[in-house]
């Protein structure tokens, strides 16, 4: 009867946990949904930035280039 009450009670335990883990679904799903969405955005602000950065070196390195050729005459 013990071995009967305990199996029964692991049951009850895994089937009430696999009832939380059902309800939590959409809320997992909606929280990668959301990781997502943050990780996009994250990369294209990056991306920009980036971006601003290789213009901001290149303008830097031609002023540099048409600074030294006009001290040269």
């Amino acid at each position: 009867m013990r071995a009967f009450l305990t199996g029964l009670a692991f049951l009850a335990a895994a089937a009430i946990l696999a009832g939380i883990g059902f309800m939590l679904l959409p809320l997992l799903v909606l929280m990668g949904l959301l990781l997502r969405f943050l990780l996009v955005c994250v990369f294209v602000i990056g991306g920009i930035w980036l971006l601003g950065k290789l213009i901001i070196f290149i303008w830097g390195k031609l002023n540099q280039q048409n600074n030294s050729r006009s001290h040269e005459n």
